[in-house]
């Protein structure tokens, strides 16, 4: 998940995009983009990278901040000139990119399918994280509940939608979930009672099928869904400013149970900024949602045949197991590959399902309808 500014980041695009690159063409090294945050270029950097070029003796690869995906969008139009002109697109991998924010590059063939490229780790995606032949999920964020062991045994951690509201009216006060404009946690749960409120179905859900009566019809049932639990949430109906913040009241024991994104915390846990008695579930009737960053492969690029032993080696279990022990992420793999010792250890937060929610006008009517029907007393800012 990339949750930086696109405003303090675009000015330093052009530069961090095209001249590191351009001042070291011709040379044989492999160049990765990436448009995720510092902690994952620095993942790269430091765990990858090393750890490709044990295996790959003789294999340079470079690892460049683009920015955001406006960057990476700029370098993949430049790679789709060059393959009109057959020149060298100087770039081999997109990291954190899906080839259809570019229209028309796969009809041209600019991307490599992944499916036909002889990956040998490429049959361990997990099914749930597929999004097309053209790009590998190597790594997930979804959204969990965090919660106090010393305050709630697991065994009884809810693991249902029913079984969360009947805890959260049952321990008024203990649970909180920060607005939904104002981080993923908490817009992901809302966009969970949407899919509690109508059918489980996250197909229901596109960019193309929304229209405002769809919206206020569906989103409307949602609203009764988290209406119902207002009166028992912190301070009889309060909600945090952030992702951050609802850690932090976690942290401080002012509540016990809250939605937070896995990568933020299991990087709090490995921190100490949580206790290791925070326990961490998923609803195993409906996930609340998440998403994966993937990794394309130009098919003018010219190190390519090393771009896709990259890709090969981004999907094998020691990088997927880095994955959630360094990098606080979800293997893009299913967790049969997994190392089993971590499997047990994170048994409770295997999804059964990996949902996601539309972004677009859905988002604005979500975040409209929230404030305007669950929360009219509380100030947007």
């Amino acid at each position: 998940m990339n949750r930086r500014s696109f405003l303090l980041r675009s000015a330093a695009v052009g530069a961090a995009a095209t001249l590191p690159r351009m001042a070291f063409a011709q040379d044989g090294t492999l160049y990765v983009y990436s448009s995720s945050d510092s902690n994952v270029v620095d993942f790269w950097t430091n765990v990858i990278v090393p750890r490709f070029a044990a295996t790959n003796p003789g294999v340079q690869v470079r690892v460049v901040d683009a920015g955001d995906n406006a960057g990476l969008r700029a370098i993949g139009e430049r790679a789709l000139a060059a393959l009109s002109s057959g020149a060298d697109p100087q770039a081999e991998v997109f990291e954190s990119f899906r080839p259809e924010e570019l229209t028309g590059t796969i009809e041209a063939g600019l991307w490599v399918d992944m499916t036909d490229a002889g990956l040998s780790n490429w049959s361990r995606v997990n099914p749930a994280a597929m999004e097309g032949n053209y790009a590998a999920p190597w790594r997930g964020s979804q959204v969990l509940l965090a919660y106090d062991a010393t305050r709630l045994n697991p065994e009884d951690a809810p693991k249902t939608w029913d079984a969360l509201a009947t805890w959260i009216k049952a321990n008024p006060g203990q649970f909180i979930y920060n607005r939904p404009d104002k981080g993923g946690a908490g817009g992901n749960f809302v966009r969970r009672a949407v899919h509690e409120a109508n059918g489980r179905d996250p197909s229901a859900f596109t960019v193309a099928n929304y229209t405002d009566a769809y919206a206020a019809d569906a989103l409307a049932k949602a609203w009764d869904v988290l209406l119902d639990i207002a009166p028992s949430l912190y301070d009889g109906g309060s909600y945090s400013a952030g992702n951050t913040q609802s850690i932090q009241m976690l942290a401080q024991g002012v509540v016990t149970m809250t939605p937070v994104w896995s990568d933020q915390v299991l990087s709090a846990i490995a921190q100490g900024v949580l206790p290791e008695t925070t326990g961490l579930v998923q609803l195993q009737d409906l996930a609340l949602c998440g998403g994966f960053s993937r990794a394309t492969v130009l098919a003018n690029g010219a190190q390519k045949e090393a771009a896709l032993k990259l890709v090969d080696f981004l999907l094998s279990e020691d990088i997927q197991s880095a994955v959630l022990t360094e990098l606080g992420g979800f293997p893009g793999v299913s967790w049969d590959y997994v190392d089993p010792a971590l499997r047990a250890q994170f048994a409770d937060v295997i999804p059964t399902s990996i949902p996601t929610f539309p972004g677009g006008a859905w988002e604005v009517a979500i975040n409209d309808g929230w404030y305007r029907t669950v929360a009219p007393n509380v100030a947007r800012d």
